[in-house]
């Protein structure tokens, strides 16, 4: 693996975004002010410009101003763009980052098993976040540090990160379309013939809160998975490939078709084989290998690929060397 050179804003010091000053054209008069605004400034999300507007930092003509107000055209509109608190808040921790790719709009990183991509409720330190602060503190002044999609703790592979808000906004607006190419290796419990397609909305379980599930009224969820390699009756890799990226989204289709993932903590645990390399690990067998996406300033389209980590490839190992795996 090749570290990019350090960009020329590699240790630039967290600031507040610079002020935006314009003045409405006369087409969009009859518009809400969030509706002109977002599209004068596709570089930030609508939801972006709404809670600027909310929390006092756009005037118009030197008054403040309520989103939903209709513009006439020609109205001189400053703006303070908001650094991200929550983000700021956050503590730079010096850990270690396997890096893919960086230049001055994107970073993409190879994220190990174990590591926690964003501080929440028992995980305030040590987490991927805390490390991108330490590596590029101008991060501090972008929402979330840039992170734009999240792995479940225990799934290794690719991530990207926006290095600016426009390159965050960019990457959002390509997800949000399904334009990225998102690529998962995953071993499943038991024998999967074919190929297929789950499309199975994914939402809160009913009653156990920490879990997600196919559940009638949850978000749409489409997942592709097509057969890598047969274990016999014992188990299967596949490689699934993304349309969505709701919360545990392979993990929940996949027990839905009553195929968990191997060693899968939450949705798995009931699961057993008769393979003991299968039942001794004690994580989710899942990688995200592949990702592909528009580079947000050149336009350019870009790939990379993960190689699977060193406790995932031992398994299948173990498993193509098991006599009873062909039984």
């Amino acid at each position: 693996m090749t570290l990019a050179a350090k960009p020329s804003n590699y240790n630039a010091a967290p600031a507040e975004p610079a002020p935006i000053r314009l003045t409405l054209p006369p087409d969009s008069g009859g518009l809400r002010l969030d509706q002109a605004l977002a599209n004068l400034l596709p570089e930030y999300s609508r939801s972006r410009i709404t809670q600027w507007i909310r929390s006092g930092r756009v005037a118009v003509d030197g008054a403040g101003a309520e989103p939903k107000l209709r513009v006439n055209g020609g109205e001189k509109v400053a703006i303070a763009p908001a650094a991200e608190a929550a983000t700021l808040a956050a503590t730079a921790e010096s850990i270690a980052l396997a890096i893919l790719h960086e230049d001055d709009a994107i970073l993409v990183l190879n994220k190990p098993a174990g590591l926690v991509v964003h501080p929440g409720s028992g995980n305030w330190h040590g987490t991927m976040l805390n490390a991108l602060l330490a590596h590029a503190p101008a991060l501090a002044a972008i929402p979330r540090a840039g992170i734009v999609h999240r792995l479940d703790k225990e799934t290794s592979g690719l991530l990207v990160v926006g290095k600016t808000l426009q390159a965050q906004t960019s990457l959002v607006r390509q997800l949000q379309a399904r334009t990225v190419k998102r690529e998962y290796l995953a071993l499943a419990h038991g024998a999967i013939a074919r190929a297929g397609k789950i499309d199975a909305p994914v939402g809160r379980h009913p009653t156990q809160r920490t879990r997600m599930a196919v559940v009638e009224r949850g978000k749409p969820a489409v997942t592709h998975f097509e057969v890598r390699e047969a274990f016999g009756r014992h188990a299967t890799l596949l490689r699934c490939r993304l349309e969505t990226g709701r919360t545990h989204q392979i993990r929940v289709h996949l027990l839905s078709l009553g195929h968990p993932l191997v060693g899968d903590p939450v949705y798995g645990k009931a699961r057993r084989s008769a393979i003991d390399s299968i039942n001794a690990f004690k994580r989710q067998a899942l990688h995200a290998e592949r990702l592909a996406l528009q580079h947000p300033d050149s336009g350019e389209t870009m790939a990379w690929q993960a190689p699977l980590p060193e406790d995932f490839a031992q398994l299948l190992d173990a498993l193509r060397a098991d006599p009873r795996v062909a039984e």
